[in-house]
């Protein structure tokens, strides 16, 4: 336990998507001005922080049982003489508010995803709170919620990144979803689509950039709806946004994610050929290979769409590694479909992807469809679909070997003397190498490839170039 006297620590864990990591690492931006400092156990900190996901199956059953655990702290904490704040951020907080407190009142704060700029308002609340509730003066469990979407962006009001981690930041541009397919809850969460303002984008990116970042990777809900309004008032796509980036020097790497295969435009399509420092490797969700899934999931796009969509992107950039994200089970998905599935996977060729078995999200319309498919259909499509994405996978990697290709070293591998970076294609390369090239590109030539990743060696020039 702590002592009196020593600066606070926060400790922030964080569930689910990219877009959480980004908000975790803004929380502590909010926090870092009230003084505190990020806690590598929750045994260390003043605050903890469970940031949360709501989109697959029993996301809410962990966090309250995480929640369990962190009662269990603050109990102890208390009879030891000090205190603990506990608060619930994203997704499931949004979607859950006052059900958080009511099952666990140990929790302070519940505070939406796009209300956490207001997390020092709300710590001061919170200590107000407990302060009447040490008085004896109100009942347990009566914390702080803030689940509104506020009118302001949350986006003005958060301070200045501090800190890039190993050379390469997120930076989000786009939230919400207008998209609703019936098996998501993000609209429900994050809400409409917004778009950040191209010149506030732009701004951000510079600051990373003087903070060590050489890749940069563009985040959103549907990142590639990006519509950002300029300072002459004309709108911004994706593709200018990132024309504009590849302008700032500095800039080695970009990718963007996640994008909807509707607004993939033809413009985005050529950027992949146009501006060197765009990655070619692209997340692009389709979930289904059979359109009569895919409308029953309201995604709005056919198999054939789909189908072109890669087609036109790798004349673009034949390079181009394409990844996925699959739902087997759908309700109503019968084996033919499912193998309408397995048809354009292998037709496509993906060099990795992320597929689930479809699960029951309470509030959306896929909720309530009829033809749920029974759970070990599901895990026997999903075990087919996975075995087959596997070895293409797998294919991709060791079609590497003998290439050299820069990488962006980014942390100790597990073996002394041993880096873990990422290629282009997004790969993770184990090779040796000093601790200083971390944060550094670096070529390495790949001397064999395997099921989720490559061995590499650094080549000389490269290494001595960036030492």
């Amino acid at each position: 336990m702590r002592t009196e006297g020593k600066r606070k620590h926060v400790f922030i864990r964080t569930y689910g998507c990219q877009m959480n990591v980004y908000d975790s690492d803004r929380m502590a931006d909010v926090l870092r001005p009230l003084g505190y400092a990020l806690a590598a156990e929750p045994e260390q900190a003043d605050l903890v922080v469970l940031n949360t996901c709501h989109i697959r199956e029993h996301a809410s059953e962990k966090v309250y049982s995480e929640l369990g655990r962190m009662r269990d702290l603050k109990t102890e904490r208390r009879a030891a003489g000090g205190d603990l704040t506990i608060a619930v951020a994203g997704c499931v907080a949004q979607a859950e508010g006052e059900e958080i407190s009511r099952r666990q009142p140990a929790v302070d704060i519940v505070v939406g995803p796009q209300a956490y700029h207001r997390l020092p308002q709300l710590l001061a609340e919170a200590e107000r709170k407990a302060a009447i509730l040490k008085a004896g003066k109100r009942r347990p469990g009566a914390g702080v919620l803030d689940t509104e979407f506020p009118a302001e962006s949350k986006f003005d009001h958060l301070p200045a990144p501090l800190g890039v981690r190993a050379g390469s930041a997120f930076l989000s541009i786009q939230e919400g979803c207008d998209k609703f397919c019936t098996f998501c809850v993000v609209p429900y969460t994050r809400g409409a689509e917004y778009s950040r303002p191209a010149a506030r984008v732009l701004a951000e990116a510079r600051q990373l950039v003087e903070a060590g970042a050489v890749e940069i990777t563009l985040l959103g809900q549907n990142v590639n709806a990006y519509h950002g309004e300029a300072d002459d008032g004309s709108t911004w796509s994706l593709a200018r946004l990132i024309r504009a980036l590849a302008g700032i020097e500095g800039v080695a790497r970009i990718r963007y994610t996640t994008s909807h295969p509707r607004d993939m435009d033809d413009d985005l399509i050529a950027v992949h050929g146009e501006v060197p420092q765009l990655m070619p490797y692209l997340h692009l969700p389709v979930q289904s290979g059979a359109d009569r899934i895919l409308a029953a999931m309201n995604r709005q796009h056919g198999r054939d769409l789909f189908l072109d969509l890669v087609d036109r992107l790798r004349r673009a950039r034949p390079d181009l590694a394409l990844s996925s994200d699959f739902i087997v089970g759908f309700p109503g998905e019968s084996d033919a479909d499912f193998d309408d599935t397995m048809r354009l996977v292998e037709q496509v060729g993906f060099a990795s992807a992320f597929s689930f078995k479809y699960s029951r999200r309470p509030g959306t319309p896929g909720a309530a469809l009829d033809g749920q498919v029974p759970e070990a259909v599901k895990s026997a499509r999903l075990s087919a679909l996975q075995a087959l994405l596997g070895r293409q996978a797998r294919a991709f990697n060791e079609s590497k070997t003998g290439q050299t290709v820069p990488v962006l070293f980014a942390e100790p591998g597990r073996k002394p003397g041993q880096l873990i970076g990422k290629t282009p294609w997004l790969q993770s390369v184990y090779a040796e190498g000093k601790p200083r090239l971390i944060g550094r590109i670096v070529e390495a030539r790949i001397v064999e490839g395997h099921a989720n990743s490559l061995a590499g060696e650094i080549v000389t020039g490269s290494y001595e170039a960036a030492a």
